[in-house]
């Protein structure tokens, strides 16, 4: 049976349209035969056959948000690049709705590259990828299983495999967990009797006045016309309850250390995250892996702030790395 989806054709980013180039819709498949939907991006001049790089981020976000502005930033630079939505996700296919998997969802980076190899104009020997939070942990792992991909920056990572089994700053002791096991258990239970998944909700709407700095961060981004989307998870009902179910038994970054490709890695000084960045950087092998902090910055500043995200930074390391 062909999964049927709604892909929207006029421009509906949280972000203004570059003149610089040209954009279009994409769509391919996974190994799981999950139909994938991108925004392509490419510059309007090249000549020959192009790098590319496919993008994927924030967690619970969709590519008309942080993932499509590095993509086409990207493209104004020089490569041919893709935002794509996960599986399960935006225009993506996947059933059920707004599940994630440590697994599928770090075949949809293949996929991609599956993709990208095939383009007339990209040359399959020099692509890369950009993984933002929760996808930066799923862009090391992708770079840890697939040897087609030649360099991968992590932007204002999130380890969510760690953090979902572990809670903050591991924070979780085992007895926290397995009460945590059975009530998502519990939850599988009445999903199954109710015959639909439960939302977990997305950012906390109304703000509490005494909520952490970076949930307020994730407010100004999420639920404001900043970055508010219709079909992002965290601008609205969230992720499936059950979704940690899978991370909590697989870690992500069990095999980071063998990477061989190049590794950037970028995060805000001011982050709440920044631990799960400099943790995955001390995993990491080899003089071709690199850690920037940028002063001052929090963890969404990376999402869209475009004076802070150092992009000449990462146009040089995939510049230097697609060789």
């Amino acid at each position: 049976m062909k999964e049927e989806l709604t892909i929207t054709q006029e421009w509906d980013k949280v972000f203004p349209k570059s003149e610089k180039v040209n954009h279009r819709k994409v769509i391919f498949h996974n190994r799981y035969g999950i139909t994938l939907v991108a925004d392509l991006y490419e510059p309007k001049q090249f000549e020959g056959k192009l790098p590319a790089i496919a993008v994927s981020g924030p967690f619970g976000a969709v590519k008309e948000q942080s993932s499509g502005l590095y993509a086409q930033t990207m493209a104004e630079k020089g490569f041919l690049t893709i935002a794509f939505d996960p599986s399960f996700t935006g225009e993506s296919g996947g059933t059920p709705r707004y599940v994630a998997s440590p697994d599928i969802n770090t075949e949809d980076f293949q996929a991609a590259v599956d993709f990208l190899s095939v383009q007339e104009n990209v040359n399959p020997d020099k692509i890369g990828i950009i993984g933002i939070c929760g996808w930066g942990g799923m862009a090391l792992n992708a770079a840890a299983i697939d040897t087609r991909i030649k360099a991968t920056v992590a932007s204002t990572m999130y380890d969510m495999s760690r953090v979902m089994a572990r809670g903050y700053h591991d924070a979780m002791d085992e007895h926290a967990r397995y009460e945590t096991r059975k009530s998502l258990n519990a939850q599988r239970t009445l999903d199954y009797k109710n015959g639909e998944y439960a939302r977990a909700g997305g950012v906390v709407d109304p703000l509490p006045e005494d909520a952490p700095s970076f949930v307020k961060d994730y407010f100004d981004y999420y639920k404001t016309s900043r970055g508010y989307h219709e079909r992002s998870l965290n601008s609205n009902d969230g992720w499936n309850i059950t979704t940690s179910l899978s991370f909590m038994n697989m870690p992500l970054l069990q095999y980071s250390n063998e990477i061989r490709n190049a590794v950037l890695l970028i995060h805000g000084e001011k982050a709440h995250s920044l631990y799960f960045s400099q943790d995955a950087f001390n995993k990491l092998k080899g003089d071709n892996k690199e850690l920037t902090v940028i002063p001052n910055a929090s963890h969404t500043d990376l999402y869209d702030k475009t004076d802070i995200i150092p992009f000449e930074d990462i146009t040089e390391f995939f510049q230097k790395n697609l060789i």
